[in-house]
């Protein structure tokens, strides 16, 4: 006898439902209540400014002049009764800071922990006066120590940015983000004083100068990005100006300059270049935090009016739909919790299991593995949703063994042709090298040679359709092999091999059973390097030794990729994805990072100095032999 129907669920719903909708400006109201603490927050911000943001930025500026004065001193020693003034000006600014602070109360936790941070921070300022003082410190950790401080400035400017109103939010956040930059302008211009006093760019300026210009730079484009036009408006025209102009050259001057050379003449113009937009930006920064100060309380207000006219009057009508609904609630919860649970094991157990198991078995699925879902339920649009599911668990079902079959045949046909051709090409390559050792004639050798490297090349794309297959080429080499010579045999895969260039790596060698595959990644990564890059560039490949076993390192000039994209290779390499057809032109991905996960090789992309891309691969010691001996097949 068949069961009986259940009430339809679309009675309950309309029961469910008829009371919300009464109470929907209750609802409104009731939230428009919780937002009222924003409201109340937005307009404490002003006294946080008061007490701490503008303190805090005198202080800042102040450390900024004696940052340089210091510096200056070092370099030239001459200068103390400036930089002595100067202190004297620093401790001004602290002690109001610290008396100033005292008195704000009603401070977030994360706030509070800043504060004492940056307090950390002041009280070893002495420490890095009496080093200045001893001359016992070199300039760039004078640099360094004057930035710690400012930077714990910045950490609690973080923490008083976290305001309610989100368009607010994004310009206090790039103003923030702006005065990081005003900052790193002013070790800049500390970094050129040093720069003057030696006559020329050490390597450790040179490093230190050109992290600080790409800092700057990058601050100043995505906070101006972020402002509004009214904010926008002076560093706009600032970014145009002569001043700002004539500042990038200088930065780009020092960057160029190299340890060995002199100064150019336009050296003498350095500081007053800077200096010049010193007085830009640092008239800027004050009329923008006194333009996003003014806009507090006007936010602040509106958004308190707008909860006034709001109301409570939703509570009552609350009261009423919890009460009415209360009553529907618990069965059909408890129903729908069933088709859940129930639905959830399908997707993410059976379902999910048995895909993971007709990748590698393509037996047809077991009676287990097929039973249907079942939920308790007296309403009858469950039930017939529980039969929708067990529909669609019949044919996912049917789907995936014919995907399974499908994908192993097209697997058994890739690798049936590739061993074929790789036979051929093998007999191919034997038959070259007979006619290379048999010609004496210069023009017919070259062209003998290009065949052969052309054949050497046609063999890695078959050897890696047998990969994608999970099987292995049929090459090998029972000898442990010099790495040397591996990334030669790599190198000689690859169309444009004249361009790439092995630095000598260190004396060690691969075990002779994983130099095929090794020698077909490191062709890969290579060829991906030499491909994506200009074609008068150089690739080069670089090798060292770690804790862990060998990095190898292919590293090109090309254009690079956007920070998304190269996470989204890194984790295809990391993860092994499955094959798939659709994503052919990506083909030696697939390939290498078969090979990776077969050998427990890590693989990663990340930007190059150059602009283009390093590909790194991690060798672990387990593949590697005790000594390098001579390669043998």
């Amino acid at each position: 006898m068949p069961p009986t129907r259940g009430r339809p669920i679309a009675v309950k719903l309309l029961v469910l439902l008829f009371v919300p909708l009464l109470s929907l400006v209750g609802l409104w109201a009731f939230a428009a209540g919780l937002t009222g603490g924003d409201g109340m927050r937005l307009l404490s911000i002003k006294d946080l400014a008061t007490n701490l943001a503008d303190p805090s930025e005198r202080v800042n500026i102040e450390l900024q002049d004696e940052r340089l004065f210091s510096v200056e001193f070092l370099v030239s020693g001459q200068g103390a009764a400036k930089m002595a003034k100067q202190r004297g000006e620093t401790d001004k600014a602290v002690t109001a800071f610290r008396t100033l602070a005292k008195n704000q109360r009603d401070l977030s936790p994360e706030m509070t922990t800043q504060l004492a941070a940056l307090n950390t921070k002041l009280d070893q300022l002495a420490e890095v006066r009496r080093e200045v003082d001893g001359a016992t410190v070199a300039p760039l950790d004078v640099i360094d120590g004057y930035s710690q401080i400012v930077d714990a400035s910045f950490r609690l400017y973080d923490a008083m940015v976290l305001v309610p109103d989100m368009a607010l939010y994004k310009q206090a956040r790039a103003v923030t983000m702006l005065g990081e930059a005003k900052d790193v302008l002013s070790r800049e211009r500390a970094l050129v004083a040093v720069v003057l006093g030696k006559g020329r760019v050490e390597p450790r300026e040179h490093e230190a100068f050109t992290g600080m210009v790409a800092t700057r730079r990058l601050l100043f484009s995505q906070a101006l990005s972020h402002l509004d036009r009214d904010l926008r408006g002076p560093y706009a025209r600032l970014a145009e100006s002569s001043v700002y102009k004539e500042f990038l050259d200088a930065e780009d001057a020092i960057r160029g300059q190299a340890a060995t050379n002199g100064l150019p003449v336009t050296a003498a113009t350095w500081p007053v270049d800077g200096q010049n937009l010193w007085a830009a930006v640092e008239r800027n920064q004050a009329l923008a935090v006194k333009s996003l100060v003014n806009r507090v309380t006007p936010t602040a207000i509106g958004m308190l009016i707008k909860i006034g006219v709001a109301g409570g009057v939703g509570l009552i009508a609350v009261i009423a739909s919890i009460m009415f609904s209360l009553r529907f609630r618990k069965r059909l919860v408890r129903e729908l919790a069933g088709l859940r649970d129930a639905a959830t094991e399908l997707a993410e157990v059976r379902l999910s299991g048995l895909v993971k198991r007709l990748r590698t078995n393509t037996a047809p699925p077991t009676a287990e593995e097929v039973a249907p879902i079942e939920v308790k339920s007296h309403t009858s649009e469950v039930r017939d949703i529980v039969q929708a599911f067990n529909d669609v668990q019949s044919t996912a079902v049917a789907a995936a063994v014919s995907q399974a079959r499908l994908r192993h045949g097209v697997s058994q046909v890739f690798v049936n042709l590739a061993r074929r051709n790789q036979s051929l090409l093998h007999r191919q390559l034997l038959q070259l090298d007979s006619m290379e050792r048999a010609t004496e004639e210069p023009e017919v050798l070259a062209d003998l040679f290009k065949l052969d490297h052309l054949t050497t090349r046609m063999r890695r794309h078959a050897e890696s359709l047998i990969i994608l297959s999970d099987q292995a080429p049929g090459r090998g080499w029972r000898n442990p092999v010099p790495i040397l010579d591996v990334l030669r045999a790599a190198v000689a895969e690859v169309e444009e091999y004249e361009r790439v260039e092995i630095l000598q790596p260190p004396p060690v060698a691969l075990l002779g059973a994983v130099v095929t595959d090794v020698a077909h990644l490191m062709a890969e990564l290579i060829e991906n390097a030499t491909l994506f890059s200009p074609p008068q560039t150089r690739v080069d490949l670089r090798t060292s030794t770690t804790p862990h076993g060998l990095m190898i390192e292919v590293e090109d000039r090309g254009l690079g990729l956007v920070r998304a994209e190269l996470d989204e290779l890194n984790e295809r390499l990391a993860k092994m994805p499955e094959f798939d057809l659709a994503q052919s032109d990506r083909l030696g991905l697939f390939v290498v990072s078969r090979l990776a996960a077969r050998h427990g090789i890590k693989v990663t992309l990340a930007p190059s100095p150059y602009g283009g891309l390093t590909a790194m691969a991690s060798l672990p010691q387990s593949l590697l032999a005790d000594q390098p001996v001579m390669s043998g097949r």
